[in-house]
């Protein structure tokens, strides 16, 4: 059975390998691939898509501008949180309509950081 589950915004896919009740049966094969699932499509239309926060942190460098071009996993905003960088990537390929935060700005899960088009 494949299942996909999302880890701090990151999709993988995985395969499971349901066992009967008894507790017998086959050993499990590999449980989970560690390659991540394709990113999200780019949204339709010229659709802005947003950016945001898995985690709560201080943005510590804004490497793009608006109207650069992306490409999915391309690096938009980098956060700072308990002294260790997360680079916050493209889910997709678009262009920065905007970015909502400046270096040193502080964040919390879920806000909106960018937005692409």
């Amino acid at each position: 059975m494949k299942l996909r589950i999302t880890v701090q915004g990151t999709a993988y896919d995985v395969d499971v390998q349901v066992l009967d009740d008894s507790g017998g049966g086959a050993p499990p094969a590999a449980a989970a691939s560690t390659a991540p699932a394709s990113p999200a499509p780019a949204p339709a239309g010229g659709t802005a898509q947003d950016i945001t926060a898995p985690i709560a942190g201080t943005v510590a460098s804004i490497p793009v501008s608006v109207g650069d071009s992306v490409g999915a996993g391309d690096t938009v905003i980098v956060l700072e949180a308990m002294k260790m960088e997360s680079n916050i990537d493209a889910p997709g390929p678009g262009t920065v309509k905007q970015l909502l935060v400046k270096v040193g700005d502080t964040v919390t899960q879920g806000q909106v950081l960018a937005k692409l088009g």
